[in-house]
């Protein structure tokens, strides 16, 4: 997983992305489209039409990285268009790279009471 600092915020840019923009378009999306410094240490989370596909572009001071996840199977759970943005939390953002839906994650077993 990336190596995060606590504080640093996550961003998912609601609707659908170009998939073929690298590090200097997305930047410019976040800019014009979420009105957010994209060298400010913030992750700025994108997807395609098709939702097999993220990109995160992340500035941690020194440089731009941009990281990609393809889902084998599935879709990633993205919001609809309401808005150009959605904050996310870092679990948050586990759950939605596991392809799991982050909006209401459910437990798939819990523990019997030990009373």
């Amino acid at each position: 997983m990336i190596p995060l600092a606590g504080g640093v915020r996550v961003w998912i840019a609601t609707g659908h992305t170009d998939m073929r923009k690298g590090m200097q378009g997305l930047a410019l999306l976040v800019q014009e489209r979420l009105g957010r410094d994209p060298h400010g240490g913030d992750l700025y989370v994108f997807r395609g039409r098709a939702g097999g596909l993220v990109k995160v572009l992340w500035h941690d001071g020194i440089g731009m990285s941009l990281y990609a996840k393809r889902l084998e199977r599935g879709r990633f759970i993205w919001p609809s268009g309401s808005g150009d943005k959605v904050a996310l939390t870092l679990a948050q953002l586990g759950y939605l790279l596991d392809g799991i839906d982050w909006r209401n994650p459910q437990h798939s077993w819990r523990p019997a009471s030990a009373g």
